[in-house]
């Protein structure tokens, strides 16, 4: 069990790390969805924490179809943080006609040889969730998929994540619930679908506004409350 939480500052990575968390995704322009953060900012949240740091790379918030000109943008960023010693990235492309973009995604995945990469929320938007899944598998570096299930909160969407997750278990990709939820709704969530790792940045933040610092007390309660799976399922090793 596995609380990952975004990052857009040091601080934010500083206190995340303090805090709880298990992993940072680290982005710029969270009210737009993330988009690549800067090298510098990129260099120094490695430097501050010892957590794993997967780094989005989104090149504009416009879409996700990308051109050649973003492609080869995306390129050297991802370039540029394998050099910077990142744990991960979190990537995503579709083409125009909402299905995964294969042929951009192989790019990508030559790129990034050694990181870890994580498919984000263009699954979301993707014409058929368990079609897109099935062409995911067939890449054994995506170790993950980042989904609210196709709704804007992943709350909205038990069911379909709980089916997801166990679609995704038996492809051998961990399934990373997010977009949605609160320390109130955490818990139950967590029942509720059976995921193994989850994903909060507002829920953890003062007021719920993206532009707020993030709420140590709101991070420290949810860290505990995966801290409290994390135990449930060591004492269930069948269940793991």
């Amino acid at each position: 069990m596995k609380l990952e939480v975004i990052a857009t500052s040091v601080a934010d990575a500083k206190l995340a790390e303090r805090c709880g968390a298990d992993r940072i995704e680290l982005i710029s322009g969270i009210r737009e969805g993330g988009v690549t953060p800067s090298s510098g900012l990129i260099g120094r949240v490695l430097d501050a924490v010892a957590i794993p740091v997967h780094v989005m790379v989104r090149p504009h918030a416009n879409s996700f179809c990308y051109d050649e000109d973003d492609w080869q943008t995306m390129l050297a960023d991802i370039r540029a943080i394998r050099q910077c010693g990142a744990a991960g990235i979190v990537v995503g492309a579709l083409t125009a006609n909402r299905l995964v973009d294969e042929a951009g995604l192989r790019r990508v995945l030559e790129a990034a040889d050694g990181l870890a990469v994580t498919f984000h929320r263009a699954f979301d938007e993707t014409a058929d969730q368990e079609e897109a899944l099935r062409t995911l598998a067939r890449y054994p570096q995506i170790s993950r998929i980042l989904t609210s299930g196709g709704k804007p909160s992943a709350l909205e969407a038990r069911e379909t994540i709980k089916r997801l997750d166990s679609l995704c278990r038996a492809a051998g990709i961990t399934l990373l619930a997010g977009s949605g939820l609160t320390v109130e709704t955490l818990a139950g969530f967590i029942r509720d679908t059976g995921v193994a790792e989850v994903h909060m940045g507002t829920g953890v933040r003062r007021g719920h506004d993206g532009l707020a610092p993030i709420d140590s007390e709101k991070l420290s309660e949810a860290a505990r409350i995966v801290a409290q799976f994390r135990r449930e399922l060591a004492a269930k090793p069948d269940q793991a």
